[in-house]
């Protein structure tokens, strides 16, 4: 037999790419087929719409690939100005119908699947929200990189790949049980994993130093216990434009899968304990840090997000650029969302001194043009703070930088104040006691050449309280950026009959231009328009029911007020006096007062984290109330209390377009923004709330008539907490003394005595920050204004039509923007096809 003869020379690769793939009904319609026979091994005895599911979303998958690629080509031909975003939280949601939507595919893909005897929605359901966010910060971060790729804005998002979301939530006797939302079981079709950019992470270890032969001093960090940092990427496409971007996650591995002579020697636990020891990283979502290990987690998971990312910038720009970092801040840029990922900035320093060679100086100018700073709470307590000790045993390099970073910073203070000791305190990175601990918000700060709220009054806050002294330092740093959402999610998607009644009066254009919701104004005294609007409302309101059946069997009343309140269970978003409304009400009509009654219907949800008790026992109490109350023959139709259980994105979908009334009701001077409240009035729902947050901003676009306004403000809260009483203000309140009354007496918790014993006394501690006895009266005096407006349906609906029309601010491509021109300033870039 004759020998093969093999060229030597390496073959030139005909790859050519191929013809696009069609969008029509039957190109999805044989795509489906061949994924699903061939790839999935189903044929038509598979009654799984699980299945079916992943078949279609292949298919998708596809066509946003293509579009991937020419993105990807298109950013790197261009060498145009890139921003990074680091978030710990991507609160995605379901991807399917969202990619349909951007691609503008729905409606043949519904039909491909009516004609293979599919129902689409079954398919949609069947997605598990991808469990990679807790709430606000997370989702805004997915609304934020979807404005991004529909901006064409080159943005690439970096997160982690948790293998278990926060938690699923069960409801046990009134109590939160908490599962694991194992959201990966099945995999996750959109993602790709990229073996080939998987970065060496350290921890532990020593330093050594050295003087180089040029005089620097240079530092190696040694003997340090490695793992992997592997990425997998995610598509985010732009809305109808081409574009989709990119979500690259970490996922943490070992640097070999096990030991084999371990195994060999019969030790199976320990062979492979390295493995299970670098997967814990990336295995849960905020491990509760209550303890020692669980905040050695946490902090390795914030240095794995950082230093990953920023390995991974690097590396691009070397491969193009060399060691040629010259032009390297005007190339690129890092958002820091929150504290979470402010290490970033000790971190690139790190990479750039001992990996790349630059000198301190270099380093410093390159750092402090690149990074920027987003802040997310007014909640001193929510602030990062590391323990020194934890940091020395853990990241001993980035210790040094950071002692480094403080007194370079600190002689600049001191230069500028001389002698100011008590502000050097203040200020310093490093906080002095018992125990040093670094500030790390102080660092992101010091670090970065933009600071920014989320809201008008957080950011003003922010400058006054919690930042006041760098912001008389560096007020140049600090800028607003108001918060918002994608209306292609929370309006298109998930309010589709309400989009086309919209589409159809002012055209398309509001879908990537949302001020253009304002034509909407002169419909609200249109008649007919007005009934279409109400009839949306209520046919919404009946999903809404529907929904909320498969975990309750309390009868909602479609024609009753919906009053929601959906969001992170914590006392400073005041669940609780939501729920004491709820007791006052049910009062009333035990004791007949049901004169001009309007029927209410009080869905709230959250869930509260594992480790906080008192807000644990709120959702205890609001379901021990609801048991009361809808059980009562007295009660009947008039009032109704749910608690959904495992609030998460896809439900807030099924919720928002059903709600009349968006519950914003947190203490004054502690919510730093909120996005709910944008997604319930972009849906037309009205808003209670207090002057915080974006409530601020959003009463002033609906205005006041078209808002019910209550509560203490930011400076009376601060006023009165010097004198508070709030037993006096119980005692001089009959409708107070009434609920107070039926909690002492243990009305709800019957069998549970002292049950909430807690949360009394909390009400009536002198020292309750937030302020819940203070609000009452004002709270039920603006609930009856709700009442006496919703008994007239042709006004309310006027109201829910400019609340929806006036809700233009609130996109996130707006936010984007601002984001672009104040900070970031990229170039959009057109994708060549």
């Amino acid at each position: 037999m004759p020998h093969k003869s093999f060229k030597t020379s390496k073959p030139k690769s005909t790859i050519t790419a191929l013809p696009d793939l069609g969008m029509t009904e039957q190109d999805f319609i044989a795509d489906f087929k061949r994924y699903y026979s061939h790839r999935l091994g189903r044929d038509e005895n598979n009654t799984s719409p699980h299945y079916a599911y992943e078949a279609l979303s292949m298919a998708i998958s596809d066509r946003l690939i293509e579009r991937w690629k020419r993105t990807f080509n298109t950013y790197k031909e261009t060498d145009c100005k890139r921003a990074y975003y680091l978030s710990m939280e991507f609160l995605m949601g379901r991807t399917l119908s969202n990619a349909m939507l951007n691609l503008g595919i729905t409606d043949a893909v519904e039909q491909a699947m009516y004609d293979l005897g599919l129902e689409l929605e079954e398919l949609v359901e069947s997605e598990p929200d991808a469990g990679l966010g807790n709430g606000g910060l997370g989702r805004l971060a997915a609304c934020f990189i979807d404005s991004c790729a529909t901006l064409q804005l080159p943005v690439t998002g970096y997160g982690l790949r948790y293998e278990y979301g926060m938690f699923s939530q069960d409801i046990v006797n009134g109590e939160q049980v908490e599962k694991p939302d194992h959201w990966l079981r099945n995999g996750n079709v959109w993602e790709i994993e990229r073996p080939e950019y998987t970065v060496r992470i350290k921890f532990g270890g020593r330093t050594e130093s050295h003087i180089d032969e040029i005089g620097n001093k240079r530092t190696s960090w040694v003997d340090t216990q490695d793992i992997l940092a592997v990425p997998y990427d995610t598509p985010v496409p732009g809305y109808r434009n081409d574009t989709v971007n990119t979500l690259r996650l970490w996922k943490a591995q070992a640097t070999e899968e096990f030991n084999l002579q371990e195994f060999n020697a019969g030790d199976y636990a320990e062979s492979v304990a390295a493995k299970n020891t670098a997967e814990n990283i990336t295995m849960v979502l905020y491990p509760n840090d209550a303890n020692e290990n669980g905040k050695e987690l946490r902090l390795r998971q914030q240095y794995l997000l950082a230093s990953a990312s920023l390995q991974d910038v690097i590396g691009t720009w070397v491969g193009r650029h060399g060691n040629n970092f010259t032009e390297f801040a005007a190339k690129n840029t890092f958002q820091l969302n929150d504290t979470h990922p402010s290490i970033a900035v000790a971190e690139l320093m790190r990479l750039l001194m001992d990996v790349h060679g630059l000198v301190w100086d270099e380093a410093w100018a390159i750092t402090r043009k690149t990074m920027a700073y987003t802040n997310h709470t007014l909640l001193p307590e929510a602030l990062e703070r590391w323990s020194v000790n934890l940091f020395k045993q853990l990241l001993p390099r980035l210790m040094e930088i950071i002692f480094d970073i403080n007194a370079h910073f600190l002689a600049e203070v001191s230069a500028h104040w001389p002698g100011d000791t008590g502000r050097l305190t203040r200020m310093s990175i490093i906080e002095e006691g018992n125990e040093q601990y670094v500030r790390m918000a102080y660092l992101a700060i010091v670090g970065s050449y933009s600071v920014n709220g989320v809201a008008a009054l957080h950011s003003k806050l922010l400058q006054q309280g919690l930042f006041r002294d760098f912001y008389e330092f560096w007020p140049e740093k600090f800028n607003n950026k108001t918060n918002g959402v994608t209306p292609r999610r929370w309006l298109a998607a998930c309010n589709p009959q309400l989009a086309e009644l919209i589409t159809e009066t002012i055209g398309d254009g509001w879908l990537t231009d949302l001020s253009l919701l304002k034509k909407l104004e002169p419909y609200a005294e249109d008649k007919q328009f007005r009934q279409r609007w109400r009839e949306i409302k209520q046919d919404a309101k009946q999903k809404l029911i529907d929904y909320k059946k498969h975990d309750h069997a309390v009868d909602f009343n479609v024609d009753a007020i919906f009053d929601v309140q959906v969001k992170r269970v914590h006392e400073y978003k005041r669940q609780l006096l939501n729920v004491l409304h709820v007791i006052h009400l049910y009062d009333r009509i035990k004791r007949g007062d049901t004169a001009n009654w309007t029927d209410r219907c009080v869905l709230i949800g959250g869930k509260a984290a594992p480790g906080y008790y008192m807000a644990k026992k709120i959702i205890k109490l609001i379901n021990n109330v609801a048991g009361v109350i809808n059980s009562d023959p007295d009660v009947g139709r008039k009032l109704k209390l749910v608690f959904l259980p495992n609030y998460r994105v896809s439900a807030m979908e099924k919720i928002c377009p059903g709600a009349d009334l968006s519950e914003q009701i947190s203490t004054a001077g502690k919510e730093a923004s909120g996005t709910g409240n944008m997604k319930f009035m972009m849906n037309g729902a009205l808003t209670i709330g207090t002057l915080d947050g974006a409530n601020i901003e959003i009463r002033e676009e609906v205005g006041d008539q078209n808002f019910f306004l209550f509560g203490l403000t930011e400076e009376q809260v601060e006023e009165m907490r010097r004198h508070y009483d709030p037993n006096a203000i119980i005692s001089q309140d009959e409708d107070l003394i009434r609920v107070i009354r039926l909690l002492e007496c243990g009305h709800f918790n019957q069998f549970e005595p002292g049950l909430f014993d807690d949360v009394l006394a909390s009400i009536k501690s002198p020292f309750d920050p937030w302020m819940t006895a203070a609000d009452f009266r004002s709270f039920i005096d603006a609930q009856k204004r709700v009442e006496a407006a919703y008994k007239d349906q042709e006004n309310w609906i006027k109201m829910s039509i400019l609340n929806c029309a006036n809700s233009g601010k609130f996109s996130t491509d707006r936010t984007i923007t601002d984001y672009n021109d104040e900070i970031w300033k990229l170039a959009p870039v057109s994708i060549k096809l």
